[in-house]
């Protein structure tokens, strides 16, 4: 049988499960608005797009599952950028998900052999806030995306996403991830991050900067082993940007050049200026539990 065929399979077996619990009055899918002070805990499945109200509070308990579904008919309101084809969480005011090492929180699409872009992401509207500790994001379009929204993630693990973190005009601190096996690990446009102690690797494109970006720090992480690029600087960026203090895996001058999409190939676009860089990676890059 074919990958596709096994993956449309467990698919139809997740969904009757989830139908067989609805007939019993448990795991109900969320869609629609949620208001006020949320607590998840267990597992919860989310059939389309679900906005968490402005002033209102999700938090999520260790352990949590956030499971995507297929989105349902007229469910998949917001489908166009900002957002995202694919049942996906929209926050509007604040979330709070924090796992521990023994109990990460897990957002994925509720067939776990689902593609990358099987569900849309987490995204974070205009003025929304929130905090990511020990989480795992798998199978998004994009997983974490934030629009002048102030974010923190740390200690988290990003894998086969399309795009693991990805945000415009925000302020991001992005510290101690594992962020590996995606298309792109972090875009940004605009944006103000702290880009710290992360492990980026096996990600076809490490970085994605696509705008003038101002106030960043990015500094102290492992970047090895990216597929296309290591970094690639969009249309946008004229000006150098400053990446020193960084690991990298390559050391001849012909990987170098060949690692980023900047000024070395485009002479209209700034460089990426890696000097000084670190011969080793930092200690205690990346997460500490389990891989």
């Amino acid at each position: 049988m074919s990958n596709l065929g096994r993956a449309s399979i467990a698919t139809a077996l997740a969904l009757l499960a989830l139908l067989l619990g609805a007939c019993l009055g448990i795991e109900k899918p969320l869609s629609g608005t949620l208001s006020g002070d949320i607590y998840w805990r267990g597992r919860v499945f989310l059939d389309g797009d679900l906005v968490i109200a402005k002033d209102s509070r999700l938090f999520i308990a260790p352990g949590t599952e956030v499971l995507f579904l297929p989105p349902g008919p007229g469910r998949d309101q917001w489908t166009d950028h900002p957002n995202f084809p694919g049942s996906e969480l929209i926050v509007r005011g604040e979330l709070i998900a924090s796992g521990t090492a023994d109990a990460p929180i897990v957002f994925r699409h509720v067939d776990p052999d689902a593609a990358p872009g099987s569900w849309g992401g987490v995204n974070f509207e205009p003025g929304s806030r929130a905090r990511f500790a020990f989480c795992r994001f798998t199978q998004a379009d994009s997983a974490v995306h934030g629009q002048e929204t102030m974010v923190s993630i740390n200690q988290s693990l990003f894998e086969k996403n399309l795009v693991g973190i990805r945000f415009h005009t925000s302020s991001m601190r992005i510290e101690n991830n594992l962020l590996r096996d995606n298309g792109v690990a972090i875009r940004f446009h605009f944006g103000a991050p702290t880009i710290v102690g992360n492990d980026i690797r096996d990600n076809k494109r490490a970085f994605f900067i696509t705008s003038f970006p101002r106030d960043y720090r990015i500094e102290g992480n492992s970047i090895v082993d990216s597929s296309d690029y290591a970094v690639v600087l969009g249309e946008e960026v004229p000006e150098d940007v400053m990446m020193a203090d960084n690991y990298w895996d390559w050391e001849r001058p012909d990987e170098l050049e060949a690692a980023f999409f900047d000024g070395r190939t485009v002479d209209y676009l700034g460089r990426v200026r890696i000097e000084p860089r670190l011969a080793a990676p930092p200690p205690n890059v990346g997460i500490s539990w389990s891989r």
